[in-house]
């Protein structure tokens, strides 16, 4: 039986969900926007990640009996009879999932009676929070990365259901394969693995682990060679498997000074081919510094599921139009300091000169769909299999309909997600790859 998401929410939307009940104020029409304020970090764009989730989420989002019992300690009985019978039945648009955002962004908009969209705002922002944060270090790692294939492998570093999001986020952003063998299950993620320092020290000598590693996995496999002397593993692998071995792994010490004497040591063993895999506190820093290095993969775990330093994108769920007493929908906005938001629906858009974006635009209204001849946008693939787009000219909507009347109207398989993200990084400024911290790539302009 499937659980339902009703409960991960805060207690606040409840009694809100009461008061407004009470006051007669639940069924009128509101918009909720999700959106950041500003950029964690000074970095220079964000990654939309957790879209298919939150549909997820939201589809399974009701409540049981032993919910409606245990919330008996929480709400009237009236709210018990609305939650009972809770169905999301309003309409949700977003940005697709691998598409850029700034700040100001509406990423997510929530259209739906209060009582039904006010309900939604913690288990949206968790999922979302979560996993932009995620796919915005990972899409950062895999730049600097470059041809390099990225490993994720950081389920040990964060919570068990965390790691699944995150190997799903890291994934979309460019990574070529994850530890978590969840995430391949349930997502289709390619896995890899092939044994930690536990195996070596459970064998009477480094020689009898790589000899059982290698008859049970083969000489494509990669051992790892930093459990005792690095120098003597690398003759003792070659000795074992030849020059057919696939790859070493490094997992401590200077790993640029490591892979250097490690390749050199390989070339004279005539493994010329041997690929060399290092892991160990990377983040997308030690990858850029290691471009030089005659490295062929990295493994990345603790820094890209803590966002690698940013765990949150930072992202608010807020109402901006309200339905008044008269049945008219009006704007509306915080003016907190430090917390504005800007009133009314949004509709987004980002703008391109020659292929290359120059500005996020926010409107309060639908700008008019141009015509075949005024925006041109292609895609090809190039060898590698890397999505490139060709040229754009003019606005192109970022907004995409996601649910229609209650109905999941905008599910897309994981792939053409990452294909956006590859294509998206391609229409950005030089700049939004700069790893030092600074304004945001792109400015938003609201109209």
């Amino acid at each position: 039986m499937t659980m339902g998401t009703g409960l991960l929410t805060d207690h606040y939307e409840l009694t809100m969900l009461e008061a407004a009940l009470a006051s007669g104020a639940a069924d009128r029409r509101a918009v909720f926007e999700v959106f950041a304020r500003r950029l964690p970090g000074g970095r220079r764009y964000g990654v939309v990640a957790g879209t298919a989730r939150v549909l997820d989420a939201l589809e399974d989002f009701r409540f049981d009996d032993a919910d409606l019992d245990f919330l008996r300690r929480v709400v009237d009985e009236r709210t018990l009879a609305f939650l009972a019978d809770y169905r999301f039945s309003g309409d949700v648009y977003g940005y697709r999932e691998g598409e850029a955002f700034f700040p100001g962004s509406p990423i997510m908009v929530v259209e739906s009676t209060f009582a039904e969209a006010v309900l939604l705002e913690t288990v949206i922002l968790s999922i979302l929070n979560h996993d932009c944060a995620i796919a915005s270090a990972a899409s950062r790692m895999a730049h600097a990365a470059g041809d390099r294939p990225l490993i994720e492998m950081g389920s040990r570093r964060t919570h068990e259901v965390a790691a699944v999001a995150a190997a799903r986020s890291a994934y979309l952003c460019g990574f070529a394969s994850t530890s978590n063998l969840m995430a391949g299950r349930r997502y289709g993620v390619p896995t890899a693995g092939t044994a930690a320092h536990a195996f070596v020290l459970l064998h009477d000598s480094e020689k009898d682990a790589f000899r059982a590693q290698l008859d049970s996995l083969g000489h494509g496999t990669t051992l790892l060679i930093d459990t005792y002397d690095m120098a003597e593993a690398v003759r003792t692998a070659v000795e074992l498997a030849g020059p057919d071995l696939g790859a070493v792994r490094i997992d401590s010490g200077d790993l640029a000074v490591m892979a250097q004497e490690v390749r050199q040591a390989l070339d004279a063993l005539g493994a010329e081919q041997t690929k060399i895999i290092v892991t160990g506190d990377l983040d997308e820093f030690a990858i850029a510094a290691l471009a030089v290095a005659p490295v062929d993969g990295y493994g990345v775990g603790t820094a890209l599921v803590t966002g690698s330093g940013h765990p949150t994108a930072s992202l608010v769920y807020k109402l901006v139009a309200r339905e008044d007493a008269m049945g008219v929908m009006r704007p509306v906005a915080k003016r907190s300091v430090g917390k504005p938001s800007k009133g009314g629906r949004k509709w987004a858009y980002r703008r391109t000169d020659d292929g290359i974006a120059t500005a996020e635009i926010v409107t309060g209204a639908p700008m008019e769909t141009p015509r075949p001849d005024q925006t041109e946008q292609t895609e090809q693939t190039d060898q590698a299999g890397r999505a490139e787009r060709t040229e754009q000219i003019g606005d192109r909507p970022l907004l995409a309909e996601l649910v229609r009347g209650g109905e999941i109207v905008g599910r897309e398989p994981l792939e053409a997600a990452r294909r956006r993200h590859r294509s998206t990084l391609a229409e950005l400024p030089l700049i939004a790859h700069s790893l030092s911290p600074g304004d945001p790539a792109v400015p938003t302009i609201f109209k």
